[in-house]
């Protein structure tokens, strides 16, 4: 056969079979949504994962591309979203039939007999194997167990932390890549990402609080169970599609490609068209009443300085004990919160033993987490501090300060007396 001819085959057929498959079970029985939510998150970290897989297997010779057209970073394209189907929304699906352990490797069992047929779009290197259970370790297991956890609605804390992950990395670092855009030196580098860790504090702060209180995740498909409207919420309706917004305002300035502009464009309109006509509507469904009342009193794209009053209300509890509590419960107090009771923890009916915040239906914070909760009730500035202070690491090492300098656990009142 004539080598053009076997290529595009190659190709063509890589990249159709997933898609009849996919297309197939999902007419056989339509995907309820949290397994529409499997198939994309699965499907989205496939796809990132592959990128810098290919680019290394090209760099070590674990394999190389001889394609042309549609060749992007020397990886053909077509191949690329035929792998991420084969690793992600395919296998998410299948997981209605097939234990989890099994599907791992019946997959890998399959890359590995078809990927020498792949020829000659795909030439395998002497140490090709070593590249594809690499790739199985980085790309097809954590796809596969996201995709678990969302059909199973599981480990939503880690469902979250993957979802911003991807829309980070989807959204943001593959676009600049794909233009070229990077910034000009090391110092550059350095604070750029400063300025982008910045822009994207209310976005994470706002999925954190989706796992945290709503029991979901930022997918309209994996959505949370209950109205949110503490946290970033408070002070705006839309803190995500606003941080991307900000995110492509900003990388133009640091990477001096303005063509990345183009980004924020995209990321306003589809905030401002489809995801308030669509995302408003089944808010408005699921919500009624609640949902037109946070709706008229939360601007979508320019924060309050003060929280929504008919936010979310929480009682920060302070041990009378603690010199440290006491003076931070008189601080907080003084600044005249929004929708935040503060009482002495003698008063709790548990025993407890750090400064501790609680919100209805059951959720709770304590130490560092429950100061930062507390933040959020005084002003956007002080909720900004709040959301870093109790970002991983950061929160860690603020309560072993904290603790260093007196504020320690210790209970609230003798354990077995009555509360006061």
């Amino acid at each position: 056969m004539n080598p053009e001819l076997s290529a595009l085959a190659v190709r063509g057929t890589a990249l159709l079979v997933p898609v009849l498959l996919l297309a197939g079970l999902c007419l056989w029985r339509a995907p309820r949504p949290h397994e529409t939510a499997a198939m994309i998150v699965s499907g989205a970290w496939a796809l990132l994962a592959l990128v810098p897989l290919n680019l290394l297997a090209l760099r070590v010779g674990w394999w190389s591309f001889h394609a042309e057209g549609a060749v992007w970073l020397g990886i053909p394209v077509d191949l690329l979203l035929a792998w991420a189907l084969l690793w992600g929304s395919l296998p998410a699906l299948l997981l209605r039939h097939l234990p989890l352990p099994l599907l791992s490797a019946l997959v890998v069992w399959a890359d590995l007999a078809f990927m020498p047929l792949a020829e000659p779009v795909v030439v395998l290197g002497g140490t090709w194997i070593i590249g594809e259970l690499a790739g199985a370790a980085v790309g097809l297991v954590p796809a596969l167990l996201l995709a678990h956890w969302t059909r199973h609605d599981q480990c939503v804390h880690a469902r979250m932390w993957a979802q911003a992950f991807l829309a980070f990395g989807l959204m943001v670092v593959l676009p600049a890549l794909a233009v070229g855009a990077a910034p000009a030196t090391s110092g550059t580098a350095f604070t750029a990402f400063q300025v982008l860790a910045a822009a994207c504090l209310p976005g994470l702060a706002a999925a954190r609080e989706f796992a945290a209180v709503g029991g979901g995740t930022p997918l309209p498909y994996d959505p949370p169970k209950r109205l949110v409207t503490s946290g970033p919420y408070a002070y705006l309706r839309n803190p995500m599609q606003t941080t991307i917004v900000a995110v492509y305002l900003v990388l133009p300035v640091i990477t001096g490609d303005p063509r990345l502009l183009l980004g924020a464009v995209v990321a306003l309109a589809y905030g401002a068209g489809f995801a308030e006509w669509h995302e408003g509507g089944q808010l408005r469904k699921a919500f009624g009443r609640d949902w037109t009342e946070y709706r008229a009193g939360v601007r979508p794209w320019l924060p309050r300085w003060r929280p929504w009053p008919g936010r979310t209300t929480g009682t920060l509890y302070v041990n009378a004990d603690c010199d440290m509590c006491r003076g931070l419960g008189r601080w907080i107090a003084a600044r005249s919160p929004v929708a935040l009771e503060i009482r002495p923890a003698s008063r709790h009916p548990e025993v407890l033993y750090r400064l501790t915040y609680e919100m209805p239906g059951g959720h709770r914070w304590s130490g560092v987490s429950a100061l930062a909760r507390a933040l959020d009730h005084l002003h956007l500035g002080w909720a900004l501090a709040g959301w870093a202070l109790d970002l991983p690491l950061l929160r860690h090492f603020a309560q072993l300060c904290a603790d260093a300098f007196g504020a320690g656990p210790r209970p609230s009142r003798v354990p077995g007396t009555a509360h006061a």
